[in-house]
């Protein structure tokens, strides 16, 4: 409904992982050089942990982006719910196999040719796993012994671990000691600050086509940054619900009545 009011050209506050709407606050540019560091350096496993809507996924699209695809051939596994031969069947699918084994032994081999080949040919293999504090301890063992796969020179596979901070309390447990001591990248995304916030939505806002309106005021900004506790997704919501509420009044600015009611509105939702 503000959309066309507001001049936008499209909406500026959704919540789909779009790359190109990331805003590299400090924590999230870190986490991105600890991301390309670990994987051109070929560490082995990188652990990338953050808090729901903090950004994640939307930062390993912008990672994804970025990648030499000149050298990198990659892995994403977004549902992490699956047992050891259905993971390494969507890890070989997802490098382009079309012709998979069927038990688990026959699998492991076939990845291990794969991944051989393709060294072989100069290229890099990098495997994504998101929502891994969902990885069961099975899995999670079979992800392990896939970080075993190597030649005299080189890993054959670096291994992205991302998720909720309960995949600190899933890779604290001591049945997986031997992996907790493969993770030689650790990286905890932290929520934005009241100045990150500010800047986030100026950023978001010019990039959906803003010319200088709407205007959040300060206030404004500080209810929004307290209610969300610098989650960028709760940051789209209550921006999303604060913007309709001024082109409900047909105003350019954002008050901080606005983004109170947007806040009561979200805080309804969730009770």
């Amino acid at each position: 409904m503000y959309q066309a009011f507001y001049g936008f050209q499209e909406m500026p506050f959704n919540i789909t992982p779009d790359p190109r709407f990331l805003y590299l606050s400090p924590t999230h540019q870190e986490a991105l050089q600890h991301l390309k560091y670990g994987v051109q350096e070929r560490k082995g496993f990188i652990v990338l942990i953050g808090e729901v809507g903090c950004g994640k996924t939307t930062l390993c699209r912008r990672f994804l982006n970025e990648i030499d695809t000149e050298r990198f051939d990659t892995a994403l596994i977004l549902n992490p719910r699956v047992t050891e031969t259905q993971m390494l069947k969507a890890i070989l699918t997802e490098l382009g196999e079309t012709k998979l084994a069927r038990s688990q032994v026959d699998l492991v081999a076939q990845m291990n040719r794969v991944l051989l080949e393709r060294i072989d040919r100069g290229r890099d293999i990098v495997l994504i796993i998101d929502e891994a504090q969902n990885l069961s301890f099975a899995v999670l063992e079979q992800i392990r012994l896939l970080s075993n796969l190597e030649t005299d020179h080189q890993k054959l596979l670096q291994i992205v671990l991302m998720g909720q901070p309960e995949l600190k309390d899933v890779l604290a447990q001591e049945e997986l000691r031997q992996l907790r001591q493969r993770i030689l990248v650790h990286y905890e995304l932290h929520p934005l600050s009241l100045e990150d916030t500010r800047h986030y939505i100026h950023h978001r806002l010019t990039l959906a086509g803003g010319m200088g309106r709407p205007v959040f005021t300060p206030w404004a900004l500080r209810a929004i940054h307290k209610a969300s506790k610098g989650i960028p997704r709760i940051v789209n919501n209550l921006c999303d619900k604060s913007l309709l509420a001024a082109f409900i009044r047909d105003s350019d600015e954002v008050n901080y009545w606005d983004a109170r009611r947007a806040a009561r509105d979200l805080a309804s939702l969730i009770e």
